[in-house]
């Protein structure tokens, strides 16, 4: 390719001129200045073919370092990605445990009031039965069952519960 490059249009020169020299003779001066001047020609366009290869490897390093400039623009940008995906885990773990946390606050009071509701009731069947006498209650029945004589809801009441 680079052969093509640096001499593509010297041939191209050649083919033009040497169909040109065939329709017409020259003189041996008019030959040498011909000569000189395609020698020259030639001379200008290797300078120049040259420049451009110059500009090519320059172009072609400004890529590079671009190319490189990409690479690292993407690396930070992996990074970018991972940590914001660990900061996403962290908060999803925190909300976990403060679910968590909430679930078995609520589980314990559940917990909690069942046993103290359990409690409180043994406790107070405890205490009637110590401070309530067998006889006092036979007392009270009685009391209950002279009014229920003269008192009809009462009686009803007590014929329902099957006291009197």
């Amino acid at each position: 390719m680079k052969v093509l490059k640096k001499y593509g249009l010297l041939v191209i020169l050649i083919g033009l001129l040497l169909p040109a020299s065939f329709s017409f003779s020259l003189t041996p001066s008019e030959e040498k200045q011909l000569l000189r001047d395609i020698a020259e020609v030639k001379a200008t366009l290797r300078t120049f073919m040259e420049q451009v290869d110059k500009r090519f490897e320059q172009v072609d390093k400004r890529f590079e370092q671009i190319d490189k400039r990409f690479e690292q623009v993407d690396k930070r940008f992996e990074q970018m990605n991972q940590e914001l995906s660990r900061m996403v885990q962290i908060m999803v773990a925190i909300f976990g445990g403060q679910f968590t946390l909430v679930g078995v606050v609520i589980a314990f009071a559940w917990w909690d009031r069942r046993t103290i509701i359990r409690e409180a009731k043994r406790q107070t069947i405890e205490e009637l039965e110590r401070e309530t006498k067998p006889e006092k209650l036979r007392r009270l029945l009685n009391v209950l069952r002279e009014r229920a004589k003269t008192d009809k809801e009462l009686r009803e009441l007590l014929k329902r519960e099957g006291l009197l």
